[in-house]
């Protein structure tokens, strides 16, 4: 396991230079998305109202304060399930450059060949860590579809955002996977024994 610390937007370089089971620590900026916000780009097909070239986006409806017009104050900003949005991976990566994806729960082995080819990774989070990210997220810049609240996109600016660990890499490894394999071998082993 190495540990990188990355800056996004990042390049298709940046990405592959990472390998399922590495540690990241991320600083830059990160986008907020969530299924309504993919269901307008992909679905109704309207393409987004920011640049998602070398994007990381994050699998999150966060808890905000409006403190003004298209301004916003952070309260907690955590993650969600990723799994039911793997559908819209493909077209992130091919249509508008997307280089990371983070949520919990991981992504079922549909989304490896995708980001092999793409040049992309998701990252994993720990789950219940919605406090330590909020503290890492140190402002909401921009805001845009905000009748989608609070499934809105979001561009945070981020500092030390992590630990975070390369659950699928862009050579076609994934953890997810790995472990879903081992687990398998062992429950087999277990009914044999029987």
């Amino acid at each position: 396991m190495a540990e990188h610390r990355l800056t996004f937007p990042a390049t298709e370089e940046d990405i592959r230079k990472l390998r399922a089971g590495d540690l990241v620590t991320v600083d830059g900026h990160i986008i907020g998305i969530r299924d309504r916000t993919q269901i307008r780009i992909f679905d109704e097909g309207i393409a987004p109202p920011m640049d998602l070239s070398g994007a990381f986006l994050l699998h999150t409806a966060p808890n905000v304060r409006k403190l003004g017009p298209g301004r916003y104050e952070k309260i907690c900003i955590g993650t969600t399930t990723s799994a039911r949005m793997v559908r819209f991976t493909e077209g992130l990566g091919s249509q508008y450059g997307v280089r990371g994806i983070c949520g919990k729960g991981g992504f079922p082995d549909e989304a490896i060949e995708p980001m092999r080819r793409l040049g992309m990774v998701y990252f994993a989070i720990v789950g219940g860590a919605a406090a330590l990210e909020t503290t890492q997220i140190e402002e909401i810049e921009e805001v845009f579809w905000e009748e989608l609240m609070p499934e809105c996109l979001w561009k945070f600016r981020v500092k030390d955002f992590g630990p975070l660990w390369v659950g699928i890499d862009a050579h076609g490894n994934s953890m997810y996977h790995d472990v879903q394999t081992e687990a398998t071998k062992r429950l087999e082993e277990i009914v044999a024994g029987l």
